[in-house]
């Protein structure tokens, strides 16, 4: 378009091209009802087959017309229009209009991705030369241009049609940009004005809006916000329409609305009727319309996409409503409940915390199906095991994550009594829990997810290590279903030693299962030397080396099983007086007893850790501590409010009502006081910050039982006893017998805390667990959990569609050196989100912006390592590994045990090839990797817990 162009609004053509969508033929149309907009203005059908024919010629002009007719061209031509048309689909997963130049953008993108460099510049070229030749045209005919109206018709959701004038757009535009720092409205005008055509519906002109700012995020991060408003807008339209009548949104206000909207939902059978007895004029005026200010898009879009309450998919929840619903719902049985729900939504509105997705979705509903995690035991009966898998469906039915304990189960080649013949082992039973886990997707709202776990001493683990290869017999795979490693110290030791380790079946050792520490080394001990008499029908003697290197080297190949620790997560735990711990959770950060009548329960929520810095550099303790007490009671209140869809999980819960509270944004809080993340100033904050938060969550806890009463089960409980997680890793010490390595510094007055815990007791068995937190914090838009920066500049993809994600921090950093340019834009997109080999940007700069892949991820260890001293469950803990080799994993791992922590997630590591390379200078492409071959998942979120 050229310049004269781009500051009108775009006209239709009277050519017959314009066509309506319920013309497009499904055969050419595999992505939907997309329609695209040409540079006339014309709206044509979207045609897949013309991206494999313009990808063809783009061949046929570098390579020839023998090469261009070869198989390989035909073959890779179809694969990479499939590759566009798929990146179409998850950008507008519900059809609409797509500029001609954004799929020529992608088709661009595809032969990058395919390393056909010397095609996509022949492409990139003729796309310049046609580009110059329509912009000499457009200057000839500039006069005739100018003599169009200024103007199209927009078709309004009931088939009326009203005017846009470009000074609307304009006026629209310039109010979603007004106080954002570094945009200009003129160049969404110009993004937007191409997908204009006459009849455009409202819908679709929102869309336009949106992507025209999204589109532009890669530039100037606070795009993102322009786009966030931009979606607002239409949300706005959509949600209070719905509640309040089209007619009355113009001047609405959230007080207006409120009672409206929870008049709808209940009538529509969504909310729980008790909502509408609280003080609603109270609850109305309490609401902040501003902070829906605060989203970044991605934030906003996953919102819209997957948290609004909706009936026959429209919305009619705004942001404000759902904290408020949420803290209600939370509320909804407290004695002042419009002041707690007040106080609730005061720390979710201003994102201080965030509840997990499960509370998102569910609280202040009919099925208020709180809770975030489950973890069973599958009993070494038919009937049992079949139970365990009907729980498992009737569980991630309303959006629980999963972990199942299967050691006990018996191993192939074990004597069925009933039958007098042999098992089959584990893992035909561990497939239909992945065929169940597929079959059960949460309602369509996230897939069904679980994790299986299996004991390093069972006779059926290495081919349980196998489950997730992809060669085999695919009736003994689960593709789907995670897995993880359950490994006694003992194993370990004998790692460290060089030493045997015998494999054993459950129904001959069936003690082992039930016990930890020296208690089990002895037990162990026992069962080898029945195995080496000859006594035992099923044992196997092997090397503890060779088991453990198959174990790291399925872990590089498959991503599983996650390695987690039995020892620390039962001598550590608080309830060993009433259990045992048999296993880890979907996230391996939840560490609760599972028994025959006690299903896990375990509900989480995450504080925003950058929230709570002061300006001056160093934590609010204040604030915090605010924070975490209100936290504390909205987490305990689920448990009472949760809806329990399996009794086992009901009594578990009730009598020890364990909570975790995490954290997130760990990665902002560096950035803003200025350490990287490889640094001992990063395990010190690490360490620094975890206790201030231990502290303040055993304290809450503890005040709530002064007011609410103990936890059934406290009296025996370490804590009963005076000793809080800081304490319990002596405990850890002695059962080892030394292989520990953990930093004891304390700060705070843990004397005195622990005395009251003594006397007054506490009110939840467990009170801390640091999960992933993909999803919320997209929603509150920091970093996940206490990840690291994955890359300052990349796309990411989600159930939401891309987004374009920038590190802001190093932009601003970046514009105060006068540093931010198209160039660097460029060398950022060169070299994959990475600033080491920018020679331009300082040393300090880039020590403090290096990514995950670029960090020595002991590193990592180290900082959980200073965590785990403080908490009473475990971490979600992913590991970064650039260029992974069996020694480098061995040491990894062993210094992961001996630094005293229970768990580690998902082992991420780099492909041969991932770079994606590109040399554009029109500014139009967003030419960025959608990230590494990871060796672990294609989608490195865990969507289940948060």
């Amino acid at each position: 378009m050229s310049t004269t162009q781009s500051t009108q609004l775009a006209q239709p053509s009277t050519s017959t091209a314009t066509t309506n969508t319920s013309t497009i033929n499904p055969a050419t149309n595999p992505a939907g009802a997309f329609m695209v907009v040409r540079r006339n203005g014309d709206v044509v059908p979207f045609d897949a087959e013309r991206i494999e024919r313009a990808v063809k010629k783009a061949f046929l002009a570098v390579e020839g017309q023998e090469a261009a007719s070869s198989s390989r061209v035909m073959s890779l031509s179809k694969q990479l229009s499939m590759q566009v048309v798929e990146v179409l689909r998850r950008r507008l997963s519900r059809g609409g209009m797509i500029h001609i130049e954004d799929i020529q953008d992608q088709v661009e993108l595809a032969l990058m991705r395919a390393s056909e460099h010397k095609v996509a510049r022949a492409y990139v070229l003729y796309r310049e030369r046609r580009t110059k030749e329509r912009a000499e045209l457009a200057e000839k005919a500039a006069p005739a241009a100018s003599a169009k109206p200024a103007a199209v018709m927009v078709t309004r959701p009931d088939g009326s049609q009203r005017e846009l004038t470009g000074g609307e757009l304009r006026g629209l535009i310039g109010a979603a940009c007004e106080g954002v720092d570094g945009v200009e409205p003129r160049l969404v005008f110009e993004e937007t004005a191409k997908a204009l055509y006459a009849g455009i519906k409202q819908v679709e002109l929102e869309e336009a809006l949106v992507m025209s700012a999204r589109a532009l995020v890669e530039r100037e991060p606070n795009y993102s916000y322009v786009a966030a408003r931009l979606l607002l807008g239409a949300l706005r339209r959509e949600a209070m329409g719905r509640s309040l009548g089209a007619s009355d949104v113009a001047d609405a206000t959230y007080a207006d609305y409120l009672p409206a909207y929870v008049r709808t939902g209940v009538e529509a059978g969504l909310l729980d009727p008790r909502l509408g007895e609280f003080d609603l004029e109270r609850i109305g005026k309490a609401i902040v319309p501003e902070r829906d200010q605060q989203f970044a898009y991605l934030g906003l879009q996953t919102l819209y996409d997957r948290y609004l309450l909706h009936i026959d998919d429209v919305r009619f929840e705004m942001p404000q409503a759902l904290f408020m619903r949420v803290a209600m719902g939370l509320a909804v049985d407290e004695i002042d409940r419009e002041e707690r729900a007040i106080a609730f939504y005061e720390v979710l509105s201003k994102f201080d915390f965030m509840c997990s997705t499960p509370t998102l979705f569910n609280s202040g509903t009919r099925r208020p199906q709180l809770s975030s995690c489950f973890l069973t035991t599958v009993s070494d009966d038919l009937e049992g095991i079949f139970n365990a898998i009907k729980d498992n469906a009737m569980l991630a039915k309303f959006s629980g994550g999963l972990g199942n304990d299967w050691s006990r189960v018996r191993g192939m080649g074990s004597r069925i009594k009933g039958t007098n013949g042999q098992s089959q082992g584990v893992v035909p039973f561990m497939k239909v829990a992945n065929d169940t886990a597929v079959a059960v997707n949460q309602g369509g709202k996230r897939k069904g997810a679980v994790c299986g776990y299996l004991e390093t001493w069972h006779i059926d683990i290495e081919e349980f290590l196998e489950l997730r290869k992809n060669t085999g017999d695919d009736r003994r795979r689960t593709h789907d279903m995670n897995t993880a490693n359950w490994i006694p110290d003992l194993f370990m030791k004998r790692v460290h030693e060089d030493g045997d380790w015998t494999l054993l079946s459950p129904d001959e050792a069936g003690e082992l299962h039930e016990l930890y520490g020296q208690a089990f080394e002895e037990a162990y001990v026992r069962c080898e030397a029945r195995a080496a008499a000859g006594e035992l029908r099923v044992s196997k003697k092997v090397k503890a080396l060779d088991i453990w290197r198959k174990i790291l080297s399925m872990l590089f190949e498959t991503g599983h099983p996650w390695i987690t620790f039995k020892d620390p997560c039962n001598v550590r735990s608080p309830q060993g007086h009433v259990g045992v711990v048999h296993s880890s959770n979907l996230c391996t950060e939840i560490t609760l007893n599972t028994s025959d009548r006690e299903i896990a329960v375990c509900n989480l929520g995450s504080v925003n850790l950058v929230n709570h810095l002061t300006e001056e550099g160093s934590l609010d303790v204040v604030k915090l501590e605010k924070t975490i007490h209100t936290a504390m009671r909205m987490l305990d209140n689920v448990i009472d409010i949760n809806l329990y869809t399996v009794p086992a999980a009901r009594r578990s819960n009730l009598r020890h009502r364990p909570v975790g509270m995490g954290l997130m944004g760990f990665q902002d809080a560096l950035f803003k006081l200025r350490i990287p993340y490889a640094s001992e100033a990063a395990a010190e904050f690490a360490d620094r910050s975890m206790e201030q938060i231990s502290y303040f969550a055993i304290q809450a806890s503890s005040e709530l039982a002064a007011e609410r009463g103990r936890y059934a089960s406290f009296e025996g409980s370490l804590w009963s006893r005076g000793i809080l997680p800081y304490d319990s890793i002596e405990l850890l010490e002695r059962e080892r017998g030394g292989y520990m390595n953990v930093d004891r510094t304390q700060r705070l007055d843990w004397d005195g805390l622990r005395e009251r815990v003594k006397r007054v007791g506490m009110r939840n068995s467990n009170c801390m667990a640091i999960a992933p937190t993909a999803t919320i914090a997209n929603i509150t838009g920091v970093s996940q959990s206490i990840e690291p920066i994955y890359k300052n500049l990349f796309a990411k993809s989600n159930l939401s569609g891309e987004f374009t994600i920038v590190n802001h921090y190093l932009v601003n950093d970046l514009k105060a050196l006068g540093l931010w340019d198209e160039v660097m834009l460029h060398d950022l997109k060169y070299f994959d989100g990475s600033v080491q080999s920018i020679d331009r940007i300082p040393a300090d700069l880039r020590e403090l912006y290096a990514t995950a892949f670029e960090l020595d991820p002991s590193w990592l260890v180290m900082a959980a390592s200073r965590r785990q001293k403080w908490i009473d469950q475990a971490q979600s803990l992913n590991l970064y590994m650039a260029e992974p080799s069996g020694k480098k994993l061995d040491i990894l791992y062993r210094l992961a045990w001996t630094s005293g922590l229970k768990t580690t997630y998902y082992l991420r590591a780099l492909g041969a090839s991932h770079a994606e390379k590109s040399t554009i200078t029109t500014g139009r492409l967003n030419a960025v990797s959608s990230g590494p071959k990871v060796c672990s998942i294609t989608d490195p979120d865990c969507e289940a817990c948060q």
